[in-house]
């Protein structure tokens, strides 16, 4: 039966959107029903109050329930609910009704029936059916009661579990069609509603299709227990959801960031049913059918779902309505699965074949660390938390836990332990690995864990029955699973043994307990080796080569191990077990190691292992030599083991305090900034007053020379920072000026509200900043949202803030595409808000043919600070703004003009381009071999090393001071201002220098190398045996004098039919690591100007770390020995270059998710945003070329024929590519799928 309704489910969502019902409560309450109705004749007697339980109505009222399903199945509803959302055991505990649960759920389900067969009787082409709705309980499993006790439930998992198994049994009695596991705000609640399903299921042989409902209680977009929307699908997908969407909480237009996330991840069908907007302060919902219909229909058109319907506060009416919106429009197509492997915990984990080592941190393991375990025996819980937080801190992608120590109760422990970690989200965020001997401990865990687990382990031990028991029930609670190679016989320590036993157990749990590969986890056992025992010599290398067989012969399996155990021989000794530790891991990961349980913090860096210790250790790896572990013993005995002082003019102090305050704000001195405030406070009516006055006098002043050109911007950044602290410490004496102003029904409102954001994927902020603080000087108020912001919220923020404008910030190219994304969101949302633009890779010509297009009101380029309090307060003034907005999208109509004819420019043909690729003469003598090949790390690097490098020019033009250094210094307007911005510059940098207050990391290394065709090819050696990276490269294709070639990056590097073998290097540095710290100390004392200038400090730090590297690859190349100046180094009067991906020569991103993998940039804290900007801000990274003739050239335009040959190239869809390579394009793209959905 269940089959049948599945089959014929699945057939029509193929064909058209399928209609849910709306809010049985809000039917109910027009009812008017009194405490008779919920009791009827049956429970006139009972003790308790029963109004309110409408559950109830099933088995008092049936004839109200029944008119309810009617109305909406007349409304065109195709499934409609059971009226059971609270028959729970839990639930029904309020009211003393436990004892009516089963009969509740099964009376519902035979009505909803009724009335379904009802209506399929009437339209037979249009059946109807009925799914049994399972809510959440008023209990959560994630989530304490008491704020005092983390670890508290107010129910455990398996009394949940009962209590829905009980409601499951009285649905599939009544039976229901579907189970409707709904509104979830715990995803631990959901796994034991979904347990429970599969137990029922066994009972009865009847297992109905699932539906699972989550509910994203706010913006953030997460559920109350504070999962992502992709880290819940990963942590229910183990239930194969017949289909899965969002529910309640949100009204439509707040939902669909959310419905479009899961949309996207989710391989079932998808729904979604939202309220009828957010409740008022009566908790009505006022949304009427056709603005809940508006905003479904646009879900249906953009392709997010299969299902649509209503919750709180929809009616018969808003369903008529949807359904006539999605009338017509396609369902959506699911996604085909990809079979990789997928973890969670607040946030999702997904393996991809690209994807770096995963570290599983090994500290939270009473057995293998004492601070843990002396924590854990002490009950010192909150402490033994630090460790865990310190693992994931230290990089760790997956957290261990294990509680198997004699003296411990170790269920209670993990427990514990595990509730504890759910309340800390920094660690919460990762997966948790539940690791024991014992399978109740295990269990134990599973019970406490809402994301997607790791079980360690099971194993073949206790023979076949017991393994696929425990895989199975691992599977029931949605866990991925380590398995050892341990069977009947014992551990397996040879190579044969071990893949023997792993393939007997890949058999066993893909065919006969339907585990996916992808979930499981080979742990070929990682012995110690150098004990003294010959027959440990070889167990290194038997774990290498069992790997590689492994994954050759168990396909979409992992392999872990415990890589501790290895150098067990050496405790005490970290100098040597690091050494152990990284050797192994270079060769084991090669090998197909994919992740390994190691301590995150203390990993030595193989390529700086000491050679000696190095060969040493690798001796014993490979039981080199017969004496290699006496030689290694005796090894580790040896390695155990000024300014100008001036006198200060005070003479303005004597002035009034007026002149005093007006004089600290235009020369940006804090001194004495509280002392006169608190003076102007005893002398004018209130704070408010001196505000309005003196402050807004002087600052007043400030915008007057800004204006005039006779203050430059780092002195406008100081004078915010006097008033800044001028306003904090009048702030604990505004409140009772304001509430006394509002009885006076006096005004006190700023010029205007600008809600302003660098948009999603970028982190780029110091120039938001900077106009931040001039338009907060000129009294507009700012609410500055900060870094890497969603669209979503960007608007949502303007609303709730009232803003008069928007500004949007980017200097990554892909921000470009983002700011479209706002402007269109802004113009499907009706919004009217003038909309500024600014950043350092926006234009006036990218904001009028991409930008302006998607937004019908006002958009404006703001080139720099100095504009935008023109730009502002001309678009705020009511006699300026269509004088002003006309003009500017007069400006833009023109640009787009010119851009259209640039366009229609002719390009040569790409096999015309192609055909032009520079003439160079290659010779083994141009192609020097670098010092080594491989990657190397640089940690710590001293900031006084890299000081010399500095390019100060940058620096003077993120101020807005333009000339070249040192020539700026002198220059006849703002020279003045430049020579006292250097100084507070050397001065805060020698601070830096002095505290190590930044962390400068770097990786780098060189790799065999040849072009093939466009494409830059790096080898894992010199027989070029395989490939390590490839990078796909665009060609220049506009027209050109006959002579002049068609340039590519490919070009510079031997191609491979030469025969003569090439090295590319590349790189990634940054000096941002704690600059964000340091920002928000300074911004948290109201100094925005060192806030900022410590941010462009680390820019340049940044850029001169690259500089100091580039330099020394270019010696250990061997081609450059002399010292350059630092001159000639900022003309780059040297051999070679260091092209960064995103910008001219190579204005793809993309590439960067390459380089990071060849590198490992994250090993050295650098990392990706979603937008492929690089994290920490101050950061850079690029490759490595070295012959004579490479330069630097932009690429500029390039046709479709191109873009078609570099999408194949890279492996990605051409619409992919245009969307990245917009600024590049010398066409028109097609609208893609995304383009259409926004809007």
């Amino acid at each position: 039966m269940a089959d049948d309704v599945r089959i014929a489910l699945d057939r029509l969502l193929a064909e058209r959107i399928l209609l849910l019902d709306g809010a049985t409560g809000t039917m109910i309450q027009r009812h008017a029903l009194d405490e008779d109705d919920f009791r009827g004749e049956r429970l006139r007697d009972h003790p308790l109050p029963l109004r309110g339980n409408n559950d109830l109505l099933t088995l008092t009222r049936p004839d109200v329930v029944l008119g309810i399903h009617h109305a909406f199945l007349e409304a065109g509803a195709d499934i409609i609910e059971t009226n059971t959302f609270s028959s729970t055991a839990v639930a029904q505990a309020d009211y003393g009704t436990e004892a009516l649960v089963r009969e509740l759920n099964a009376e519902a389900a035979r009505l909803a029936k009724r009335a379904a067969a009802e209506w399929t009787e009437r339209t037979p082409e249009r059946p109807r059916f009925v799914a049994g709705a399972i809510g959440p309980t008023n209990r959560m499993l994630s989530i304490s009661p008491d704020v005092n006790d983390p670890a508290a439930r107010a129910i455990t998992f398996d009394e949940l579990r009962d209590a829905y198994a009980e409601q499951v049994r009285g649905l599939v009695e009544g039976g229901a069609d579907l189970l409707l596991i709904e509104t979830i705000i715990d995803t631990l609640n959901a796994k034991a509603a979904i347990m429970a399903v599969e137990d029922v299921a066994d009972e009865t042989g009847v297992r109905p299709p699932v539906m699972i409902s989550a509910t994203i209680t706010d913006r953030s977009g997460r559920i109350l227990s504070g999962q992502t929307v992709e880290a819940f699908w990963i942590s229910i997908a183990h239930a194969r959801p017949f289909s899965v969407g969002l529910n309640c909480a949100l009204g439509a237009a707040d939902m669909r960031p959310y419905v479009a996330e899961l949309s996207r991840v989710a391989t079932c069908w998808t729904h979604c049913y939202p309220n009828a907007g957010l409740p008022n302060a009566f908790g009505e919902y006022e949304e009427g059918p056709a603005e809940t219909s508006g905003e479904l229909g646009a879900f249906a058109e953009a392709g997010l779902v299969n299902m649509l319907g209503g919750c709180c506060g929809t009616t018969p009416d808003h369903i008529r309505a949807i359904a006539a919106a999605a009338e017509g429009r396609a369902p959506r197509r699911p996604p085909a699965p990809e079979p990789l492997t997928r973890y969670a915990g607040l946030e999702p984990l997904v393996v991809r074949p690209d994807s770096n080592f995963l570290m599983i941190g090994e500290r939270t393991n009473v057995t293998g660390s004492r601070r843990f375990a002396e924590l854990i025996t002490s009950g010192d819980y909150a402490t033994a938390l630090d460790v865990a937080a310190q693992q994931v801190r230290n990089g760790a992608n997956i957290v261990d836990v294990n509680m198997d120590e004699g003296m411990l109760d170790s269920e209670r422990a993990m427990t514990t332990f595990l509730n504890m970690v759910a309340t800390e989200p920094e660690i919460a965020r990762v997966p948790i690995m539940v690791d024991s001997s014992r399978w109740s401990v295990i269990e134990a865990g599973l019970r406490c864990v809402q994301g997607k687990a790791i079980v360690n382990s099971i194993s073949l031990k206790e023979g076949e029955e017991e393994f696929l028991a425990h895989a199975r029930l691992a599977r029931r609670y949605g866990a991925a699973m380590v398995v050892m190679a341990f069977d009947e016989e014992g551990q397996a320590d040879t190579v044969e043994r071990k893949v023997e036993i792993c393939e007997r157990a890949y058999r066993l749990l893909v065919e006969r307990a339907g585990v996916p590969p992808e979930d499981i986890v080979f742990d070929p056992n990682v012995f110690a080796v150098a004990t003294g025992i010959e027959e440990h010599n070889a167990y290194a290398m038997a774990f290498i080569e069992a790997t590689r067989q492994i994954k050759e012969r168990c396909p979409g399996a992992k392999v872990s191990g415990g890589v501790s155990n290895l150098s067990f021989s050496f405790r005490g000794n970290d100098v040597v077990r690091e050494a152990m530790h990284s050797a192994f891991l270079y060769h084991a990961t090669r090998a197909g190691m994919d992740m390994g349980i190691v301590n995150a913090g203390q990993l030595a860096v193989y390529e700086q292992i000491d050679e000696e210790l190095l060969e040493t250790v690798e001796d014993v790896l490979f039981d080199r030599r017969p004496d290699a572990t006496e030689r290694l013993v005796q090894l580790a005995e040896r390695v155990k083991g000024t300014g100008a002082a001036r006198a200060e003019d005070l003479g303005w102090r004597d002035a009034p305090v007026e002149k005093r305050l007006e004089h600290a704000l235009v020369n940006g001195i804090v001194d004495f900034v509280e002392e006169d405030v608190e003076e102007a406070r005893q002398a004018y009516p209130g704070p408010l007053a001196v505000i309005e006055g003196p402050l807004m006098d002087g600052m007043g002043v400030v915008g007057d020379l800004f204006g005039e050109g006779k203050m430059f911007l780092p002195q406008v950044v100081k004078s915010a920072r006097v008033m800044k602290r001028a306003v904090a410490y009048l702030e604990p004496y505004m409140e009772e000026e304001r509430l006394a102003r509002e009885a006076r029904g006096e005004d006190t409102e700023p010029q205007g509200t600008i809600v302003m954001a660098t948009v999603k994927g970028d982190v780029h902020d110091i120039g938001k900043n900077i106009v931040g603080v001039v338009l907060g000087c000129n009294n507009y108020r700012v609410v500055d949202l900060g870094v890497m912001v969603p669209a979503d919220r960007i608007l949502e923020a303007a609303i709730e803030e009232r803003a008069d404008l928007v500004g949007l910030s980017g200097l990554i190219t892909p921000s470009l595409d983002e700011m479209v994304t706002v402007a269109a969101e802004m113009e499907r949302r009706g919004m009217d808000l003038p909309l500024l633009i600014g950043g350092a890779t926006t234009s006036k010509q990218h904001t009028a043919v991409k930008i302006a297009p998607a937004y019908s009101q006002s958009v404006t380029h703001v080139l720099d600070a100095s504009r935008a309090v023109g730009v502002v307060s001309r678009l705020l003034d009511p006699g300026q703004r269509e004088d002003f907005a006309r003009q500017v999208r007069e400006d833009q109509e023109r640009l787009r003009e010119q851009h259209a004819g640039r366009r229609e420019r002719p390009l040569r043909s790409w096999d015309e381009a192609r055909a032009r690729r520079p003439r160079i003469e290659w010779r083994a003598e141009d192609l020097p071999a670098p010092a080594f090949t491989g990657r190397r790390e640089l940690r710590g690097i001293p900031l006084a090393e890299i000081v010399p490098y500095i390019d100060w020019t940058f620096f003077f033009t993120a101020w807005e001071l333009k000339g070249r250094f040192p020539d700026v210094l002198d220059h006849p307007r703002h020279g003045a201002a430049a020579r006292e911005l250097y100084a507070n510059a050397t001065a805060m940098l020698d601070e830096l220098v002095r505290e190590g207050s930044l962390t400068a990391n770097a990786v780098y290394g060189f790799w065999p190398a040849n072009s093939e065709g466009d494409d830059i090819v790096l080898y894992a050696d010199p027989e070029r045996s395989a490939e390590v990276a490839r990078f796909p490269m665009l060609r220049q294709q506009r027209e050109k004098a006959d002579d002049k070639p068609a340039w590519s990056l490919a070009d510079f590097v031997a191609p491979r039919e030469t025969g003569l073998l090439d090295h590319v290097g590349a790189f990634a540095v940054t000096a941002g690591i704690g600059v964000d710290e340091l920002a928000r100390r300074y911004e948290a004392a109201h100094d925005d100007y060192s806030a900022i200038m410590v941010k462009a400090l680390a820019d340049r730090l940044a850029e001169a770390l690259a500089e100091m590297l580039h330099e020394r690859a270019r010696r250990e190349w061997g081609y450059e020995t002399g010292r350059l100046s630092n001159e000639q180094l900022i003309a780059e009067a040297y051999r070679g270059i260091r092209p960064a991906f995103g910008y001219p020569a190579c204005p793809d991103h993309r590439p960067k998710l390459r380089l990071f993998d060849l590198l490992d940039a994250p090993a050295v804290g650098i990392s990706l945003t979603e937008g492929l900007a690089m994290l920490p801000a101050a950061s850079v990274s690029g490759i490595y070329i070295h012959h004579p003739e490479s330069r630097y050239f932009a690429v500029g335009p390039i046709d479709r024929e191109q873009v078609e040959d570099y999408s194949a190239r890279m492996g990605e869809p051409v619409e992919e590519t245009e969307r990245w390579l917009g600024p590049n394009l010398a066409y028109d793209p097609a609208p893609g799928p995304a383009a259409a959905a926004a809007t």
